[in-house]
C-alpha cells in the first residue's frame, strides 16, 4: 500500500474513533457547533493537528471572493470534515463535501452525521475528484493548506 494511502488511513481512523468516543458521551440531539467543538477537543487529545472554522477560498472569474465561506474541521492539513446533527444524510451533503474537498485540496472528507442512535450509521467517506482519477497527490505537504 502506498505511504501516503497509510497516512490518510490512518487520519480518518483517529477521527472516526474520536467522532465514536464523542457521541457516546454526549448521544445525539445537540447542536452541531456542539459535536464540531467536542470533536476537534477529542482529536487534538490524541496529538494530531486539526483546525476549526477553516477559510475557504471561493473563486469566481479569476476572482477572489471574500465570502465567508468555512469548513468545520481540517484535520493535519489533509482530512476535511463536515459535522452534521440532520435527521439523515442527503445526497446534497455528500456534495457539499466533495465540493469543500476541491476548494481545499483535501484528498479525503469525512461526512458526520452525530443525530443517529449509533454513529457508524451517520460516517460517509468521501474521495476528491481526483484522487478517484489518480491525478492528485494523496497528501499535501505541511506547509501547504486552509490558513485559519
Amino acid at each position: 500500500m502506498h505511504k501516503d494511502a497509510v497516512i490518510l488511513g490512518s487520519l480518518t481512523e483517529i477521527v472516526i474513533g474520536c467522532a465514536i468516543t464523542v457521541h457516546k458521551a454526549t448521544g445525539p440531539g445537540l447542536l452541531e457547533s456542539v459535536y464540531k467543538a467536542c470533536l476537534a477537543s477529542e482529536i487534538r487529545a490524541q496529538g494530531v493537528g486539526v483546525q476549526s472554522e477553516c477559510r475557504l477560498p471561493v473563486y469566481y472569474r479569476d476572482a477572489q471572493l471574500d465570502i465567508g465561506f468555512r469548513a468545520d474541521l481540517i484535520v493535519e492539513k489533509n482530512v476535511l470534515i463536515e459535522v452534521k446533527a440532520v435527521r439523515a444524510l442527503t445526497p446534497i451533503h455528500n456534495a457539499q463535501v466533495v465540493t469543500y474537498l476541491k476548494l481545499t485540496g483535501c484528498a479525503v472528507g469525512l461526512l458526520l452525521n452525530f443525530n443517529v442512535p449509533i454513529l457508524r450509521h451517520g460516517i460517509r467517506r468521501l474521495l476528491h475528484p481526483a484522487m478517484r482519477s489518480g491525478t492528485m497527490p494523496l497528501v499535501r505537504p505541511p506547509d501547504v493548506g486552509p490558513e485559519n
